[in-house]
Order: structure tokens, then sequence, then C-alpha cells
């Protein structure tokens, strides 16, 4: 079986890569081993939120030449970064996913970082958000003055109180209300039902939705802001906005503990706007057994089809970093377990963490070895038509920097361009 390119991943950057490639015209197989990072997403899209040395960012663009040159957004070149940021809103549009930025730009092409309410209540930077989460100009911007926070009864996975004292802090008044949901309630008979994701199906019948609605229209006494966990749309992105236009206050979402509903919508709509585009999606597959000849990949094998070997021009590898098990760690070394790529990580493993957990972490930074163009080093020498995108580049520290989004969107696009 053959492919033009076969793509082994099936997060974010996977999925862009691979509908680029199938707009141009190439066949594509995206290897999918399962879950990913986008099911665990906050709703919102990083591009650079501080420096490597801890300085804030608040124009992500004046800010990349700052960057040290091993940084995928240096060997991309600020100028292809900006292109990308500047069409990323309108490619995720046409595969189903609004996105909107903070407020209103000033000047054409500017970038600029909001803030969005986390669920501890804080306020953390963010690029780009879903249609149904806020996104805030400043940190210090006023949100209301009193506060209706709404959660259903016998949820834990989102935690009403650590958000409220956010909120107080900023000097908002806080009420916290669990509203009792017939339909929701009959998870309650096992715990392990009750999750986001299984309260987001339940929830999506619009005869539970809207009397979700009128309960909380009843519970407002001169609220003039409402809190509500972000579990509404999984299947239609429109009712979080209809809840909006049926309870009389400021409606914000908020993210719960995983999974993250607006990060599987996500994920489902754009692996149906791959497969769309004529893509082929293995999912709950896992690639091995990489043939090398003078030193480009020949073909690979997967764990379900067996013996079958699938032959391609190129491949991407987009599998993750140690989150992902794209990278494997043992006590004295890090690999990367498909190909045997060479990996970016310190020898001495006291400087893979800082014993506070608060701290820059720089296993999360680890990465595969790559040169300008992504192409991979196996052994110090490139494998001449394999790339490497998202998460697992070698070169930034994506959680600490606030840039996983960005690294992943824009390099899945650049290494799609190379290959068109």
């Amino acid at each position: 079986m053959r492919f033009d390119t076969i793509i082994v991943g099936g997060g974010m950057s996977s999925l862009v890569c691979g509908i680029k490639l199938q707009k141009a015209g190439k066949k594509c197989l995206i290897v999918s081993a399962g879950q990913n990072a986008l099911h665990f997403s906050s709703g919102t899209f990083g591009l650079l939120a501080k420096l490597p040395d801890g300085t804030a960012v608040t124009n992500p663009l004046s800010a990349l030449d700052s960057l040290p040159s091993e940084h995928p957004y240096s060997k991309m070149g600020s100028k292809a970064v900006a292109e990308y940021a500047a069409v990323t809103p309108k490619f995720f549009e046409e595969c189903g996913v609004e996105l909107h930025p903070v407020g209103k730009t000033s000047a054409e092409g500017e970038v600029k970082n909001g803030y969005r309410i986390t669920g501890m209540g804080t306020m953390k930077p963010a690029w780009l958000a879903m249609k149904d989460v806020a996104l805030f100009e400043s940190k210090d911007e006023v949100i209301g003055n009193k506060v209706l926070i709404i959660n259903f009864a016998g949820f834990l996975d989102f935690n009403t109180r650590f958000i409220a004292e956010g909120l107080e802090k900023k000097g908002l008044q806080c009420k916290i209300e669990r509203l009792v949901v017939p339909e929701v309630e009959t998870l309650r008979k096992n715990p392990s039902e009750m999750r986001s994701v299984n309260i987001a199906r339940v929830v999506s019948r619009e005869s539970v939705w809207k009397e979700f609605a009128h309960m909380v229209r009843d519970l407002l006494k001169g609220e003039d802001v409402v809190v509500l966990p972000e579990v509404f749309g999984l299947v239609d992105p429109k009712v979080p906005q209809w809840l909006r236009e049926m309870i009389p206050a400021k409606v914000l979402f908020i993210g719960t503990m995983p999974p993250s509903v607006p990060g599987i919508r996500a994920q489902i709509q754009l692996k149906k706007a791959f497969e769309a585009a004529g893509g082929t999606f293995l999912m709950g597959d896992e690639v091995l057994d990489p043939e090398f000849e003078d030193g480009r990949v020949v073909s690979v094998r997967t764990v379900n089809l067996g013996s079958l070997r699938l032959q391609a021009d190129s491949f991407v590898l987009a599998s993750g970093n140690l989150f992902g098990k794209g990278l494997v760690a043992s006590p004295d070394k890090v690999v990367e377990p498909v190909f045997g790529l060479d990996v970016i990580f310190p020898e001495n493993r006291n400087e893979w963490y800082d014993k506070d957990f608060a701290n820059v972490q720089n296993y999360i930074g680890f990465g595969v070895r790559t040169g300008d163009d992504f192409r991979p080093l196996k052994g110090g020498r490139t494998v001449e038509n394999l790339y490497v995108i998202g998460s697992e580049l070698g070169g930034c520290n994506p959680l600490a920097e606030g840039c996983g989004a960005g690294v992943a969107i824009f390099t899945a696009m650049n290494v799609a361009d190379k290959l068109m």
C-alpha cells in the first residue's frame, strides 16, 4: 500500500499537516495510537506568552527575534511565522472550528495576547480561543460585579471553590450553586461516568440544555456574570451561544479537568476535514519497524496491519513528546521509539527536572534534534525524507513559553509547504 505521505500521530499538528497536503492533491495516511493533547486542551491556542528567560510577551510577533536559533520559530523565520499566524483562523474555520483573537487589533496583521480564565480562577495568556471561550484584553479587565458559579451536583472535575477564590481576589462577589439535572443524575450511579465528556453527551440534547438554561435563570439574583463548566457544544458548537442568548447575564465557560470538551470537538472537526479531503485515518494503531535505504525511510508497518508494509515518498513524525509517548525515558536516557532518531536532552539526569513543581521543567522541552528544515538526525546524519513537527521537536519549552499550539500549527504548515 503506497501513499505520498505517511504521518505518525493523530493530534492537531498531524491533522493540520494532513489537511493541507490532501487539499494540495497529495495522498496521505495518518496513523494515530489514540488520545492526543487536544483531549487536554483549554479551548485556547498559545503563540508565545514568555521568552525562555521568563520575560512576558504581549505582542508575540514582535518578540520572535529574541528567541534562540534552535527554537522552531527561529528555524522557520519570523516572516513565515507571521504568515502562518495570519491564515490560521481561516484555516480552522474552513475545518469547522471557529477561533477568535482578543478584541480588535488596531493594525493590520497585528497579533496580540489576551487572557483566559483558568479552572483555578486565574488569568493566563492566550492568542486565539474557540468561539465559546472568552478572551480578555488584560489581567485587570473588569469582568463584572457579581458572579454566579454553576456546577452539576456530584461533578468533581469543576472546582467552583478555586474559581471563586481567584475571582474574589479581583474584587468580584461570587456565589456558588449546584444544579440537580435529572438526566445528568443518571451518571452518578457510577462515579467513573461523571466526567466532562459523558455530561456533554447528555446535555447535548435540546430538551436538557434548554431546561438547564431555565434553571440558571431562576437562580439569578442580581448577578451580572454566570460561570459554567465547558461541557456544552460537543455535538453542536452553537449550543454555547444559544445558552448565552437564553441567560440574562454575561456567560463565561471555564475549563474542567480533562478530558476537554472543546478540544475533543476540535479533534472531531479536524478529523472530519481530513477525511473529507480524501485522507486515510487509522485510529488505534501504532507505527513500527521502519525500513531505511540510503538515508531514507522506505516503508513502515503497523501493529494492526501485521506484515503489510506501507510505503511513502515522505514521512512526518508528530507523535508528541514524553506526554504522548513520542519520546520514552529510562533512568539514563531519552529515546524516540519509532525511527530511533537523535534526541536533545541533558546527560545529567538532575538537569531533567526541578524539584519545585512550579518552576520550569526542562523535560517538557526535550525533543528530536532536527536541522533548520525540520528533517531529523539519526546517528548524526539527516534522514532525507522524514520530517518532525509539533511537540516532538526540541528547541523550546511549550509549557513554559506558552507556544505549544503555535509550534504545532506552524511547523505542520511549514512542512506541508515543503512537501507540496
